[in-house]
């Protein structure tokens, strides 16, 4: 049971050997230009004529056993020349010369001296063309060269003054950088000081606001609970709240008459009546569930404040254009609209604190085991969802039926058996029968789901068969991705697949962009997501880098947001239009196994190699919920929850519902819940 639950492993590229990354990214394409030399000037005729010369004469002058320059130059009988220490080693050992072969015994080497001097000379020459002053001078102090008092004295004196100088430019150096760096430290807190600032401004604009509508709220709720009153209490009225009366008359226009003015003062009195007192709003806000929203909104505050800040500063930067424009649009709620947009994600991610278990199932039967889930789709109407794995069988369940009969072991209304074991289904949107399914040998099938029979199979595929999904504009378009590295293009009218993309990685996810039949999103094990235009797939519109591992998923939560997901522990949302990350969410382990990834509108759901599923709101990076998949009973005693992870997720539709499955073949349909 082991061996059929391991689950699919993400792949990724191997670097190839004795060539580093580096080195492979610098390689020049075929055709291009080779790199620029140094810009510096060639040297003159006569200078590579002199260094060529130094360098025979270099040669000369090596000892030819220790391809150094001699030193104390020893001849020998047969007239070449050797280091002393060279020739004598040589010596003890052997009875020829190094250079010809000849006997050469060690009465047959003697001094020579005229080398010595020749080279000694060519030493000196060579050090006083390339030393320093001090080092010449340094040079003739060390071979005692006779210097008197004086010219110690001047020498000391002229050093002293040197250093002296040195000290005094190094200590202005020194205190120039220093300055620069306040300055650019002062530069740097203005500029955070200003933002501060104009955050605190744009948080006491917001809080009246909110105040504003709170109070408003509240007046509106006590007005209609209050009995009406009657227009001859408006005497008394005024008594008790003669301060009110006088503010009413004196705005009150001169062209209002008596009794326009006795209405208005009716209503203020009534709106001041509405209003209660503190004492009263504290005691609203501390129900129970708002404590507990309170407190899931402390847990993540951290991630809610850059949110809010972002999305306020965001909509400033989008007034400044619109008022360049001339059209500022006005917010219908009178809050701004970056609080708006705010509050709609304070609102959506408060009111869920826990992921809670509607239906259980198993994926078994009295024939099959229960085994790994590697895909669970919902179809068009999300009456249906089917679910598929290493079984190699497409199971058709009714959803309403899973969910209102509690029996432990619900029967599939629809079953089709396949040729291998399947790793991805994809649902036709517009026809609600056909299913779409790609298997460990490459091929991708289209199914109908009515008659139990496929419509279509496709075989170009030379290895697995990661990925395949249905276009939401085209419904006779699909796109499948390949352990081949092949992105192809099908449609349901023709045999052969239509467009035909060629990459450098294994394919691990791929996906129509829901908007549009030429735009298809594809995960590689290339830790990149490439975007396509299919009208010129030559070379990807976009490359998305970021994820320091192989991307397993890509799942379009609009039309212009990418999310991802990837062995490196991490999902990523992306901006399409702008290319740009918008926000990592980390919390889930995922370093080996395909666990899964479902978005809707506001959420990200994923599995674990915890065996937990994840939920995160598309604004916050730490997971909003999560829930744990219990150990099956019928798993080995010796089991333990490292063996055990999530396989697959998915939502229905854009409601707090989804689905998720393990690799020990237990579904569960949850439900986010307060």
């Amino acid at each position: 049971m082991a061996g059929t639950n391991a689950g699919a492993i993400v792949p990724f590229v191997k670097s190839e050997p004795g060539r580093s990354t580096s080195e492979a990214a610098l390689e020049a394409e075929p055709g291009s230009e080779p790199p620029n030399q140094s810009a510096d000037p060639s040297p003159s005729e006569p200078e590579v004529e002199a260094g060529e010369r130094a360098k025979l004469l270099d040669k000369e002058f090596m000892c030819p056993i220790c391809m150094q320059i001699i030193k104390d130059a020893f001849l020998t009988a047969c007239g070449h020349s050797f280091c002393y220490m060279c020739i004598v080693t040589h010596l003890r050992d052997k009875n020829d010369c190094p250079w010809c072969g000849r006997y050469l015994a060690n009465n047959h080497i003697f001094p020579n001296f005229a080398l010595d001097k020749l080279l000694k000379k060519m030493s000196c020459r060579r050090f006083e063309k390339h030393s320093t002053p001090f080092d010449s001078l340094f040079q003739a102090l060390r071979q005692g060269c006779e210097v008197t008092v004086k010219e110690l004295d001047s020498l000391l004196s002229l050093l002293a003054e040197r250093k002296r100088k040195m000290v005094q430019h190094e200590a202005e150096t020194n205190l120039q950088i220093l300055l620069e760096f306040m300055y650019c430290l002062r530069k740097q807190k203005l500029e955070q000081l200003n933002e501060i600032k104009n955050d605190l401004q744009c948080i006491k604009e917001d809080i009246k606001a909110v105040k504003r509508q709170r109070i408003d709220f509240l007046c509106k709720k006590n007005r209609y609970s209050v009995r009406p009153r009657m227009v001859t209490d408006d005497s008394a009225t005024a008594t008790v709240c003669p301060s009110v009366s006088r503010q009413i008359v004196n705005v009150a226009p001169s062209g209002c008459s008596m009794q326009d003015q006795m209405t208005s003062r009716n209503l203020q009195h009534r709106k001041d009546d509405a209003i209660p007192p503190d004492s009263e709003l504290e005691h609203l806000s501390q129900s129970g569930s708002a404590m507990a929203r309170k407190r899931q909104i402390h847990a993540q505050f951290n991630d809610l404040q850059e949110c809010y800040l972002q999305k306020r500063r965001d909509w400033a930067k989008q007034a400044c254009r619109q008022e360049e424009r001339g059209t500022i649009a006005a917010s219908r709620t009178g809050y701004h609209p970056g609080l708006e947009d705010f509050k709609t994600v304070l609102t959506n991610f408060s009111r869920y604190s826990q992921l809670r278990v509607i239906a259980e199932l198993r994926h078994g039967d009295l024939f099959h085991s229960p085994n790994i889930i590697s895909s669970i789709e919902f179809d068009r109407d999300d009456e249906l969802f089917a679910t598929a794995g290493v079984s190699k069988r497409i199971k058709v369940f009714e959803f309403n039926f899973v969910v209102n009969e509690p029996t432990e072991a619900h029967c599939p209304i629809v079953e089709m058996a396949t040729r291998s074991k399947l790793i991805c289904l994809s649902w036709n949107k517009y026809t609600k029968n056909h299913i779409a399914s790609s298997d460990y040998e490459g091929i991708v099938t289209v199914w109908d789901v009515t008659t139990q029979q496929s419509v279509m199979e496709y075989e170009e595929h030379e290895k697995r068969a990661w990925s395949v999904d249905f276009s939401r504009t085209n419904p006779s378009m699909l796109v499948s991705g390949s352990d081949d590295c092949k992105v192809k293009v099908w449609c349901t009218k023709q045999e052969e697949s239509v467009i035909n993309i060629g990459m450098r990685a294994n394919i691990c996810s791929v996906q129509f962009n829901p908007g549009s039949s030429t735009h298809v999103a594809v995960g590689s094990a290339d830790h990149h997501i490439h975007y396509y235009d299919l009208r010129n797939a030559s070379q990807p519109l976009h490359m998305f880098s970021g994820h320091k591992k192989a991307v397993s998923y890509v799942k379009f939560m609009s039309n212009n947001e990418i999310a991802s997901a990837s062995t490196d522990s991490t999902l990523r949302l992306w901006d399409v239009k702008e290319n740009l990350l918008l926000r990592t969410y980390r919390g889930h382990t995922n370093e080996k196994y395909f666990i899964g990834l479902s978005v809707n509108s506001d959420y990200l759901a994923c599995g674990s190699e915890t065996n937990e599923v994840f939920a995160y709101h598309k604004a916050i990076s730490r997971p909003v919920v999560k829930h744990r998949f219990s150990l099956s009973e019928v798993d080995e005693p010796e089991e333990d929850v490292g063996s055990c992870f999530i396989s697959t997720a998915c939502w229905k539709n854009d409601g707090p519902t989804m689905m998720a499955a393990n690799n020990q073949g237990t579904i569960k349909v949850l439900g986010l819940a307060a």
